[in-house]
């Protein structure tokens, strides 16, 4: 499904309800275009994010297989709403979720063109009678470096100061924490961060970020109900995820219930969680 505005055009796929493309006016595409080494987009991560250990989970007295970060970003989801610029998909749950996530739920994904911007709405409603235990993530690709710039031009500018450590995965799982990369408010972006995986901030401050390649070009990013970060690219390739989450892989040493997981979301029954991302071309 396409929306355009006067400044913008996106692609959404109803699979995983996936932004597939994000262009400007001069045809300039901004997210990664899902080649072989990497042939996702923006992959909707719900209801875990990250892996868990051996990939499954308790939770009262049963056991539940989960794949990396979830099952929402390999499902179909309903088109709810469409108008020229925004959309909204919708996935139920249904006995074949329930298999993997014990819980009721309405998970909608709402997009918005306004300007030189895109705004994505993640409303996850707790349908059943108790409690409901989650984690979501969003997981937009960028193409690094954007337009002619070198690689090692890239910069992030977060909102505000991020000294606090930062967590490395060990065999997926979340492990050591290492000194922040953050210098000040910039990062300074090169391959090398990603040899050990993502970076993940699981004490972050800053709702926002600039991505800036010297090329003219930028993307500005914020968010709202997402309390984590990741920044994670695959060796060799040209993108940048930048990952604003609820939640993210189990920690390493973690052998409790699925309810009490570190960055675990709560919704009681009949309650919206929503968890926005803003997308802005500069």
């Amino acid at each position: 499904m396409s929306l355009s505005s006067d400044s913008l055009t996106a692609f959404i796929s109803p699979k995983g309800a996936e932004l597939q493309s994000l262009r400007d006016r001069d045809g300039v595409d901004y997210l990664w275009g899902g080649e072989p080494i990497w042939p996702k987009h923006s992959p909707l991560l719900f209801p875990i994010v990250g892996r868990l250990a051996n990939d499954r989970y308790d939770y009262r007295g049963k056991s539940y297989a989960m794949p990396k970060h979830g099952f929402a970003r390999d499902s179909l989801f309903e088109i709810v709403d469409a108008a020229p610029q925004s959309a909204r998909f919708s996935l139920r749950s249904d006995a074949g979720t329930r298999a993997a996530f014990p819980f009721d739920f309405l998970l909608e994904v709402e997009f918005t063109l306004s300007g030189r911007g895109l705004a994505i709405r993640h409303g996850v409603t707790n349908l059943g009678a108790e409690d409901m235990h989650f984690s979501i993530g969003a997981h937009p690709a960028f193409r690094w470096p954007l337009g002619d710039a070198a690689k090692e031009q890239s910069r992030l500018h977060f909102e505000r100061h991020e000294p606090a450590p930062v967590r490395r995965l060990v065999g997926g799982l979340l492990g050591r924490m290492k000194d922040s990369p953050v210098e000040g408010r910039t990062l300074s972006l090169r391959e090398e961060l990603f040899a050990d995986d993502a970076i993940i901030f699981d004490a972050l401050t800053s709702r926002s970020l600039v991505y800036s390649c010297g090329s003219g070009r930028s993307v500005g990013i914020a968010w709202e109900g997402f309390q984590h970060l990741g920044l994670w690219s695959k060796p060799g390739a040209d993108f940048l995820c930048i990952e604003p989450w609820r939640g993210y892989d189990s920690p390493i040493d973690f052998a409790g219930e699925f309810d009490q997981k570190p960055g675990i979301a709560h919704a009681r029954p009949g309650e919206t969680l929503d968890f926005t991302l803003s997308i802005q071309l500069g």
